[in-house]
């Protein structure tokens, strides 16, 4: 294959697709596929591209790797999941096979996706605090226990947007949520004695909990990518770890003040 000017143009767009499905949460498998699909529709057969939980290994060179012509190493930093931007890159590059789109389309539509709006704060908030709801019901609460924590949901993840991530670190941040939605859980079952504790406490936990991550990692292990499965696994684990010094914590402090047993 001949080098050409485009090249690193060509390259750069595949490494900004991969980086934008990296850092919002996709498999290394999905990353690593879409920056071969740009790199083989452009005629890019020699790229080869090394992907880790949080960095990024690309090169192209002769086909006799003989001669590199582009290399380019990309730290990512863990983020929490958007999955709407992971569609979205996942679909593009199915389109650009396809032959939709040329270069600088790509480039446009890689920045769009990059630039899409969260979802708005109110909502988010309102959504964890009606699905702690729903997951209060499910593990054994009543109506009682699913408006409680409807407020512990809130709550909580208001102070995850406001005050946790902003300004702690992943571990400060998830010990002292879990820990005051431990409080809030028992401040609810000691107003109301005939709410459940333990189906509030974990309508507002499960909120913490990192799901996609988990299981992502089950995912890279199972697909043979065994360093970043590895990696995003203690990653979540130290968050649960963290979860239950939280919740340790708080209930030693409760049992401690009262003197009797919590559940």
């Amino acid at each position: 294959m001949e080098h050409s000017k485009q090249d690193p143009e060509i390259l750069l767009a595949a490494l900004e697709a991969g980086k934008l499905l990296l850092e919002n949460g996709a498999e290394i498998f999905r990353v690593e596929d879409t920056i071969y699909r740009i790199c083989r529709h452009f005629g890019l057969t020699s790229a080869s591209v090394f992907v880790l939980s949080n960095g990024i290994f690309l090169t192209s060179g002769d086909e006799e790797e003989k001669e590199v012509h582009f290399a380019k190493v990309l730290l990512i930093p863990v983020n929490r999941a958007n999955l709407g931007r992971v569609a979205e890159v996942n679909q593009l590059s199915r389109q650009i096979e396809n032959g939709d789109y040329t270069l600088e389309q790509i480039r446009r539509e890689l920045k769009r996706i990059q630039h899409m709006p969260e979802f708005p704060e109110k909502m988010q908030i309102a959504a964890a605090g009606i699905s702690g709801a729903c997951f209060s019901y499910l593990f054994g609460g009543g109506w009682r226990e699913a408006l409680c924590t409807i407020g512990i949901g809130i709550l909580l993840y208001f102070y995850l947007l406001k005050l946790g991530k902003p300004h702690f670190s992943k571990i400060v941040c998830n010990i002292v949520g879990s820990a005051w939605v431990t409080f809030l859980s028992i401040l609810c079952h000691r107003l109301l004695p005939e709410t459940h504790l333990e189906s509030m406490l974990i309508g507002g936990i499960i909120i913490m909990v990192p799901g996609v991550a988990f299981t992502n990692a089950i995912r890279d292990m199972a697909d043979g990518d065994y360093i970043s499965g590895s990696v995003r696994m203690l990653d979540a684990i130290l968050v649960f770890f963290c979860i239950a010094m939280g919740v340790g914590f708080m209930m030693a402090i409760y049992n401690g003040v009262t003197g009797g047993v919590l559940l």
